[in-house]
C-alpha cells in the first residue's frame, strides 16, 4: 500500500490516515479504517480486566490472609497491606518513564505482564506445594519462615509487573483514538469510563468468585485460575498487533523540561518580551512530530528560555535545546508544575480509598454474614459494592449526565474535568460520616453483647459506606484518570497515568503513616484507637478524622481547580480553533 509522505501533512485527507505521530506495527502512517478506536483498544481492555480480577482477588483478602495464616495482629497487617498497595501504585511512575522514553508502550505491556505471571505463578507455588505452604498441621501459631518469603516476593513481584503494566496499557488504549478527529476525539472521552467498567468487572468477579474459591475450595486453587486467566489474555493482547496505533519512544521526557529550566535561568537578566509572538516556536509548517501548545501567561519567568537573543545572528547558532526553547516546551513544563498542586490535594481522597481495601473488609469478618439458606458471604465479597457503585455511576455519568450538561455548559466534555474530580471528593467525605456512624453501632452492640460481640449484625450495615465510596471512584478516580492522561505533554502520557496511580500509592503510604502516628498519640493518653482487633480499637474516631481532613482538603481543592489553567492545544490546519481556553482542553470545533 502507498504511504503518504508526512512532509505532505496539509495536504492528504486526513480521514483516511492518522497524522498524530503514531505508526502501524509496520512502522508506517497508520490507516484510519484499520487501525485504532474500539477494535484496537478492545484488545487493550481484555487484558486489564484480567489484572483487575487478579489484583482484587489478591488484594482485598490479603489482609484476611495475613491475619489468619501469617497471623499477624491488625495494626501490622493493615500496615503491610498499604506498603503493598503503595509499592503497586507507586512503581507505574518507572514503568511508565520507560514505556515513554525507551521501550514503547506495546514491549513495556508484554514485559511487565510476563514479570506478573511469574509473581502469580510463585503464589500458587507458595500455597500448593507442601513445603512452601505456611503450616504442617491444619492449625499453628506461626508460619513457616520459608512461607513469608516466597509469599512476599511473589506479592512484591505482582507489584513491579503492574509497574509497567498499569500506565503503559491505560495510555496505550487511549492512543488508539485521534484527539484530531471529533469522532474519534468524542469516543475517546467515554474511553475512560468504559475502561472504568471494565476494570471494576474484573473487580466483581474478583471480589466474589476468586474469593468466594478461597474461602470454600483453597487459596491455591484460587491462585491457579487467576494465573491461567492472566496467561489467556497475554495470548489475547499479542493477537491485537495488527490493530494497533503505537507511539514511538522519544527518549527521556524529562530532558525537554530540564533544558527549558537551564535556558530561563541563562536568560534571567533578559527583559520579559511584551508580546508572545516575540517568542521563539517552531513553524507549523515544520512541525512534523507532536501538536502545539499556545502560550499562556502563568509561571512568565520560564518564557525567557523562548526569548531569541539576537536577531542578527543566525537562529542556527542559537538553537541548542539548552540555550533556546520554543514555546511548546516551555508550556510542557508549565503544565507539569501546574499538575504538583491538584496531585498533593488529591492525597487524602486516596486515604480514605484505602480504608475500603483494609479496616472496611475486616469490619465484615466480624458481622453476620450468612444470606438464604445459610450461604456464608466471603468478607471480601462486600467490596463488589465499590465496583457496582463505579458501574452504576460511569453508565449514569456516560449516557445520561453528559449529553445534558454538553446541551447547558457548551462544554464538550459537559462538565470540567477538575468539577468532576471534586464532585467525588465530596462523596469521599460522606463515605467516611457513614463508616464511622456505622462503626460505633457496632461497637455499642458489641458492649452491650460482650460474649457474642457484633454478630448478630448484618454485614449489609457495610453496605452504605461501600457504595458512597463506589460512587466517590465514579468520579474522582474516573477524572483523576482522564486529567492526568490528557493535561500532561504529549510525549508523557504513560508517564501521566503513572501520576494518577501515584496518588493512590502515597496515599496509601500516607494512610500506614497515618495510623502509627495515631496509635502512637492516642496510646500515650490511654487506650489507643488501634487494638490488637477490632472490637479494641476505635476506628469510629479515626473515620471521624478522615472525614474533617478530606472536607478541610476540599476547600484548598477547590481554589486550586477555580485557578487552574487547562492544556491549549494548536489544531491541525484541517481544524480551525475558536476559543482554545475551552476547561477540556480541547479546543472548539469550527
Amino acid at each position: 500500500m502507498e504511504q503518504p509522505k508526512t512532509e505532505e501533512l496539509g495536504h492528504v485527507d486526513d480521514e483516511k490516515w492518522v497524522y498524530d505521530s503514531s505508526v502501524d506495527h509496520r512502522g508506517r502512517v497508520p490507516l484510519r479504517a484499520s487501525t485504532g478506536v474500539w477494535r484496537a483498544s478492545l484488545f487493550v481492555i481484555a487484558i486489564e480486566f484480567s489484572e483487575r480480577l487478579c489484583n482484587f482477588g489478591i488484594a482485598t483478602s490479603l489482609i484476611i490472609y495475613l491475619t489468619k495464616e501469617i497471623h499477624q495482629d491488625l495494626k501490622t497487617a493493615a500496615r503491610s497491606v498499604n506498603n503493598w498497595s503503595g509499592v503497586t501504585t507507586i512503581m507505574p511512575l518507572l514503568g511508565g518513564f520507560l514505556a515513554d522514553a525507551y521501550l514503547g508502550q506495546f514491549s513495556t505491556v508484554l514485559v511487565s505482564s510476563i514479570i506478573y505471571l511469574m509473581g502469580l505463578l510463585l503464589l500458587t507455588m507458595s500455597r500448593e506445594i507442601s513445603s512452601l505452604k505456611p503450616c504442617d498441621a491444619e492449625v499453628c501459631d506461626q508460619p513457616r519462615k520459608i512461607h513469608e518469603v516466597v509469599f512476599f516476593i511473589a506479592i512484591y513481584l505482582i507489584s513491579i509487573g503492574t509497574g509497567g503494566h498499569k500506565p503503559s496499557l491505560e495510555s496505550f488504549g487511549a492512543d488508539q483514538f485521534d484527539d484530531d478527529q471529533p469522532v474519534e476525539r468524542r469516543k475517546k472521552m467515554s474511553y475512560f469510563n468504559w475502561w472504568s467498567s471494565a476494570l471494576c468487572c474484573g473487580l466483581l468477579l474478583g471480589v466474589t468468585v476468586i474469593v468466594y474459591v478461597q474461602d470454600h475450595v483453597s487459596w491455591g486453587v484460587a491462585d491457579l485460575i487467576l494465573t491461567a486467566v492472566m496467561a489467556t489474555t497475554i495470548v489475547i493482547f499479542c493477537a491485537g498487533r495488527p490493530f494497533y496505533r503505537y507511539r514511538i519512544p522519544t527518549g527521556s521526557p524529562l530532558t525537554p523540561m530540564l533544558q527549558v529550566f537551564v535556558a530561563a535561568i541563562a536568560k534571567r537578566n533578559l527583559p520579559h518580551p511584551s508580546n508572545a509572538s516575540e517568542l521563539y516556536e517552531v513553524p507549523k509548517s515544520q512541525k512534523t512530530q507532536g501538536r502545539l501548545l499556545f502560550h499562556t501567561d502563568k509561571l512568565k519567568f520560564l518564557d525567557k528560555a523562548a526569548i531569541v537573543e539576537e536577531k542578527n545572528v543566525p537562529l542556527a547558532e542559537q538553537r541548542s535545546p539548552w540555550r533556546l526553547a520554543t514555546i511548546t516546551k516551555v508550556e510542557e513544563l508549565k503544565l507539569i508544575l501546574n499538575m504538583i498542586p491538584i496531585w498533593l490535594a488529591s492525597l487524602p481522597f486516596g486515604v480514605c480509598a484505602a480504608q475500603a481495601s483494609t479496616f472496611f473488609i475486616k469490619q465484615g469478618t466480624t458481622l453476620d454474614r450468612k444470606i438464604a439458606n445459610g450461604f456464608l458471604i466471603p468478607p471480601a465479597s462486600i467490596f463488589s459494592l465499590t465496583a457496582i457503585g463505579i458501574i452504576v455511576t460511569v453508565t449514569i455519568y456516560d449516557k445520561i449526565l453528559v449529553p445534558v450538561l454538553r446541551r447547558v455548559t457548551g462544554n464538550e466534555r459537559g462538565i470540567k474535568i477538575l468539577q468532576r474530580i471534586g464532585i467525588g471528593m465530596i462523596f469521599s467525605v460522606l463515605s467516611m460520616v457513614v463508616a464511622a456512624l456505622v462503626e460505633r453501632k457496632r461497637l455499642r452492640i458489641v458492649e452491650e453483647n460482650p460474649q457474642t460481640g457484633s454478630i448478630s449484625m448484618s454485614v449489609f450495615w457495610l453496605a452504605p459506606q461501600f457504595v458512597i465510596i463506589g460512587i466517590g471512584d465514579g468520579f474522582t478516580l474516573v477524572g483523576l484518570q482522564e486529567y492526568f492522561y490528557d493535561q500532561v505533554p504529549d510525549s508523557m502520557r504513560s508517564l501521566g497515568i503513572a501520576f494518577y496511580l501515584s496518588v493512590i500509592g502515597a496515599a496509601n503510604f500516607i494512610s500506614s503513616l497515618l495510623i502509627t502516628v495515631v496509635d502512637h498519640v492516642t496510646g500515650k493518653g490511654g487506650k489507643s484507637w488501634f487494638g490488637t482487633d477490632l472490637n479494641s480499637s476505635r476506628l469510629d474516631n479515626f473515620y471521624w478524622l478522615l472525614a474533617a481532613m478530606t472536607a478541610a482538603n476540599l476547600f484548598n481543592y477547590v481554589v486550586l481547580a477555580r485557578r487552574y489553567s487547562y492544556k491549549n492545544v494548536q489544531r491541525r490546519a484541517s481544524v480551525t480553533v475558536s476559543n482554545c481556553s475551552e476547561a477540556d482542553g480541547v479546543g472548539s470545533m469550527a
